[in-house]
């Protein structure tokens, strides 16, 4: 039996994640696994006014192929049973894994981390905010600063088994003014490698055909200039960017 067709076969609803502040749904198209976010059930945001949360989402996919590195699992839009949503793979994480993490203030490991920030729990205790540091999880941090991601939470990051690293939640993005808030700040100031220049120049030429056009029918066109300029302030820096702008640089929750 040929593989359904994931534009158009029938999609099943079999759970909601009431977790999330927008409407999202586990469904399945044949033996896919998929997440549903539909338009109709987005929340309106005063800092995110034009467009819909679905169409950002699948234009961080676009942005993440044109990168080359599958940071953002398959996006697309298509019809649901609440209308037209954002449908995305579901990816099966290792429980055993975690990129992100809460650890006491004196036990921050002395290599392979990179500590963000260090405050108080609900107890009182001194804790730590840290990530990996690797090439999976800097290329997501290279990715979030192209597409001004405002909400990079800790469980936003999807740790594989084999050591990839997944990027999910990319409603909040593309604002044509500085919104980058994340928990990736452990390269700050610190050099791209060529491998991330390299990057960063593909999604810039990318603009230029078919990214560009398709860019077009998700985003303003302030929100793609924008996101060209950003490109090429990137390539002209070569670092890892400071936090700019009125708002917290980190999300709230962190996780």
């Amino acid at each position: 039996m040929p593989a359904p067709d994931l534009a158009t076969a029938e999609l099943t609803l079999t759970g909601r994640i009431t977790t999330a502040s927008n409407a999202t749904f586990l469904g399945s198209i044949g033996d896919t696994n998929v997440v549903y976010k539909p338009i109709a059930g987005e929340r309106p945001l005063w800092d995110f006014p034009d467009g819909a949360l679905a169409h950002r989402e699948v234009a961080a996919y676009l942005v993440s192929e044109a990168f080359g590195w599958n940071v953002v699992p398959r996006t697309w839009l298509r019809d649901g049973p609440f209308g037209e949503g954002m449908v995305q793979l579901w990816q099966e994480t290792d429980p055993g894994q975690n990129a992100v993490d809460l650890v006491a203030a004196d036990e921050v490991p002395e290599t392979g981390w990179k500590q963000v920030l260090e405050g108080q729990d609900e107890q009182g205790r001194m804790v730590a905010l840290v990530h990996e540091d690797t090439p999976a999880l800097r290329r997501m941090a290279v990715f979030d600063v192209i597409v001004n991601n405002a909400d990079r939470k800790g469980d936003h990051v999807l740790p594989m088994s084999d050591g990839h690293r997944h990027g999910v939640d990319h409603g909040l993005t593309f604002h044509s003014e500085p919104k980058l808030r994340t928990v990736l700040w452990g390269w700050l100031g610190d050099p791209l490698t060529t491998e991330e220049l390299d990057g960063v120049k593909r999604v810039s030429e990318a603009l230029q055909r078919e990214l560009g056009q398709d860019l077009a029918d998700l985003l303003t066109v302030d929100e793609i200039a924008a996101l060209a300029a950003r490109c090429a302030r990137l390539r002209s820096v070569g670092r890892f960017p400071a936090p700019s702008g009125r708002m917290s640089a980190v999300p709230w929750p962190l996780f």
